[in-house]
């Protein structure tokens, strides 16, 4: 054969062994040569890279793509890398540090300050003012799954009533169990679809009206202080004079005439109900969310963005979120992400780490009395031989998480130690704790969780 014609040779190789897969090796020789299939071999080997790559899907957020696009650049351009805001310290990414345990509990860690801890929450509980917690996280949490029964403890031991904060709309109705939502007619904007930053607060979203837009709450009885509230409250910006009818319970529809503002508004109806109705035909009004609680006890909020890994906390609009802090304040806002930062691939988080003490300080700029709890992300499973295990990154993630909380002087959960550690997702999948995605929890799963993290607030209430 010729020099110089390789894709003949390698032709003819392919051809050779495609052959010799077809061959009955081992019943011409008597098993002396066994049989091969290069189909086969290549099918199985891609099967094991792809169970190796976990049996859920990896979305890692577009906007820490994107932050992380920049910080490369940044890196690699000699004008800038000096001066970037991400540049870090070496110690960025400290080495692991075992979680703190009081017995079999795993406790709060305290970066803040002056080690002050849960001062805000402590000090409205010891006083007797409605404590109001806010949760606000990705998927994990999404349902109220988690956050209800985190909800339901508190509201046992210090007192209170209702849901709290629930959206404009939702495109699953009847997935929450802690609230029966209803309506038509919303559209809702996203922090991640080019929302307007100015009608961004804490639950990153709101919803504008398409013609006659209605929202209904009502209590359930799955839970034993979800079925009925005190107050209902409807949180909105209207730029225009507006009309917007309420009603609560079996009541009779009441108009409101609104005049025009580009400030936060609050209608509130008080007294015991069951239901709560909005409707209206303003085109132009905002609509932030409703609350439904008491005025004393503990409220907690969940403020859930499926997709999302916390970076867009950054962009949420100060002057916005202190007008509504002035009807909904917070004496303890707790932030969960990770799952939508982290793959099985990557190992250093420092750009994501760098990016979560920006959030942390920007959304301490807009709840200054607010106590801040970074959790660390929960065990994620992957398969790796067949085999469940542990997500190899988790770890990594988590002190990129820890580190964050101690720059940025707040408080932190190791949430992934409290559901056991390494392999805790083997566990809590064998115990139906947690789904088949090996990510997100189950109801039941959500409770166990909660717990933990209950007796954890307690201990540091103390």
């Amino acid at each position: 054969m010729k020099k110089g014609k390789p894709t003949l040779i390698i032709l003819l190789a392919i051809i050779f062994i495609a052959i010799l897969s077809v061959l009955p090796l081992s019943r011409w020789t008597g098993g002396k040569l066994k049989d091969f299939s290069l189909i086969s071999d290549i099918l199985k080997e891609t099967s094991l890279i792809s169970e190796s790559t976990g049996s859920g899907e990896e979305q890692i957020d577009p906007e820490l793509l994107k932050a992380m696009e920049e910080e490369e650049k940044a890196q690699h351009n000699p004008l800038t890398a000096s001066d970037s805001v991400l540049a870090l310290p070496v110690d960025t990414i400290i080495q692991a540090v075992k979680a703190p345990r009081e017995g079999d509990l795993v406790i709060l860690e305290d970066y803040t300050t002056s080690q002050t801890g849960l001062i805000h929450l402590k000090d409205a509980i010891t006083n007797g003012r409605l404590a109001r917690i806010a949760v606000v996280g990705d998927s994990y949490i999404e349902g109220d799954i988690f956050t209800q029964d985190l909800r339901e403890k508190l509201q046992e031991a210090y007192g209170g009533e209702g849901v709290g904060y629930v959206s404009m709309h939702t495109d699953f109705p009847g997935f929450r169990r802690s609230v029966k939502q209803g309506g038509k007619g919303w559209k809702t904007h996203m922090a991640n679809k080019k929302a307007d930053r100015q009608y961004l607060g804490l639950m990153e979203q709101y919803a504008t009206p398409s013609g006659t837009a209605t929202s209904t709450y009502e209590g359930t009885k799955s839970l034993p202080h979800t079925g009925s509230w005190s107050r209902s409250r409807f949180m909105f910006i209207s730029p225009e004079n507006s009309i917007i009818s309420v009603k609560t319970g079996e009541g009779e529809w009441s108009e409101r005439n609104i005049t025009a503002s580009d400030s936060v508004q609050c209608i509130e109806i008080e007294g015991p109900t069951t239901r709560f109705d909005i409707k209206t035909s303003a085109p132009k009004l905002i609509g932030l969310g409703v609350w439904l609680d008491g005025q004393k006890g503990v409220s907690l909020d969940c403020m859930s963005s499926r997709g999302f890994s916390g970076i867009t906390l950054s962009r949420i609009n100060v002057e916005l979120c202190r007008q509504m802090g002035r009807v909904i304040g917070y004496n303890l806002i707790i932030l969960e992400f990770g799952i939508n930062a982290m793959s099985s691939s990557q190992k250093d988080y420092s750009v994501y780490s760098d990016r979560m003490v920006g959030v942390i300080n920007h959304v301490r700029q807009c709840y200054p009395r607010a106590d801040i709890l970074l959790m660390g992300v929960g065990d994620r499973g992957e398969k790796r031989g067949g085999q469940v295990r542990s997500m190899a990154t988790a770890p990594a993630m988590i002190n990129a998480q820890r580190d964050a909380a101690r720059r940025a002087y707040c408080l932190f959960w190791d949430t992934r130690e409290a559901m056991g550690g390494e392999d805790a997702v083997v566990e809590w999948s064998n115990a139906g704790l947690i789904n088949k995605d090996y990510i997100h929890m189950t109801h039941k799963g959500g409770a166990r969780l909660a717990d933990a993290l209950f007796k954890a607030l307690q201990q540091s209430l103390k």
